[in-house]
């Protein structure tokens, strides 16, 4: 019942465990000062979390009179969790110790098992995970979890990877189950760009906002929409997915999800601001030479025309959803850069709609891969830091 010892004991390891997490090393006086607990109750929950391998010693704190006070720290060998990130191309995997500090990385290409193979989705997982794990000296055994990061979106009703044609051997309807055998750890499939909004809330532009919209604009285009702190996803978890929507200038997105099986969307909002359709705009503005999204993005007449473009497509997302801040990610932002993010801030002027602050995302590394693994985290500490 809530309010007994036990309960009480259990928040207040979790509050010391997290902030051994947030803050790094600290001593006993500083866990109690934060927490708010008195001397002897801290040392208790370090005592008690140390008997059962959730913490460790890691030194004293010098160069200051008295006795040297003893650092504790959350024991990185816990649990491992997974996270990988999923494209055309092929699977990125990190592998990270329960603290976040990450232990491997590896990628292999599509290529790295052949197509003929029996569950042949199942086996690259498999691969990257290893490879992963082989850097940091680590089993699947010791793995407690995994997220994977794809294009399109689980449907919670079939079970099947929709809005996501592009990738074959993804849509089975046992995937998920596929997936955690040969790992033999749980695991949940996630979209790629609501993984992305992670990182940005909790690493990058968004941080510190409730409502935003991530904008991610790539070889394929979505979106990731927050609404109080909570992503919004949909009936069949296809909210977001704004590279379908119709727009003046564009081909409806007919025919389900085999209309974007082309490189250029099939229509819609991708068909505008996707990285393929960008370097075809620049050759039909003459720079025949263009061959990819940063060289097109040069041409002043080029980006301008792209800026009228996404601004058309926030336009049509602000009506809807008025939200604080709208972080535009992928290549084309970030090939466009802060001259691009002005020039569609400028078309927003005289717009009758509201007028959201407008960022660039500055996330280094793999936003979808940091943000796989922030979940994976909040998962397994959900779980391992439970003392109740």
């Amino acid at each position: 019942m809530p309010g007994t010892p036990r309960v009480l004991r259990a928040m207040n390891d979790r509050a010391a465990l997290d902030l051994l997490v947030s803050q790094g090393p600290l001593t006993r006086t500083q866990i109690g000062e934060l927490t708010g607990l008195s001397k002897p109750t801290a040392s208790q929950l370090l005592a008690r979390l140390e008997a059962v391998g959730l913490v460790r010693t890691t030194g004293n704190v010098t160069g200051r009179p008295g006795p040297n006070a003893q650092l504790y720290e959350v024991n990185p060998f816990v649990a491992q969790v997974a996270a990988l990130a999923v494209d055309q191309e092929g699977i990125t995997a990190a592998v990270a110790d329960i603290a976040g500090q990450v232990r491997g990385e590896a990628r292999v290409g599509t290529d790295a098992v052949a197509e003929d193979v029996p569950h042949r989705t199942a086996q690259l997982v498999a691969a990257a995970v290893d490879g992963a794990l082989a850097k940091a000296g680590l089993g699947r055994e010791q793995l407690h979890g995994a997220v994977i990061g794809t294009p399109g979106a689980l449907d919670p009703g079939t079970g099947r990877l929709r809005y996501a044609p592009h990738l074959p051997g993804w849509h089975s309807r046992a995937l998920q189950e596929e997936l955690a055998e040969v790992l033999g750890t749980p695991i949940e499939i996630e979209n790629d760009v609501n993984l992305a909004a992670v990182a940005e809330q909790h690493d990058g532009a968004a941080q510190d906002y409730d409502d935003f919209v991530l904008v991610w604009a790539d070889e394929g285009v979505g979106a990731a929409i927050v609404l109080n702190g909570v992503l919004l996803r949909g009936a069949t978890g296809g909210a977001g997915e704004i590279g379908y929507m119709p727009l003046p200038g564009a081909p409806l997105a007919r025919g389900g999800d085999r209309s974007a099986a082309r490189a250029d969307g099939g229509g819609g909002f991708q068909s505008l601001v996707g990285a393929p359709s960008v370097v075809e705009l620049a050759h039909r503005h003459g720079a025949g030479h263009v061959r990819t999204v940063e060289e097109a993005l040069r041409v002043d007449t080029v980006r301008a025309e792209v800026a009228v473009r996404m601004a058309t497509g926030l336009a049509a997302v602000v009506a809807v959803v008025d939200p604080q801040l709208v972080v535009l990610s992928g290549a084309v932002a970030h090939a466009g850069g802060e001259e691009l993010r002005a020039l569609v801030e400028e078309e927003f002027t005289g717009l009758a709609l509201p007028r959201p602050e407008l960022r660039i995302s500055h996330l280094d590394g793999n936003p979808i891969l940091t943000g796989a693994l922030r979940t994976a985290l909040a998962a397994a500490r959900d779980t391992v830091f439970n003392t109740a």
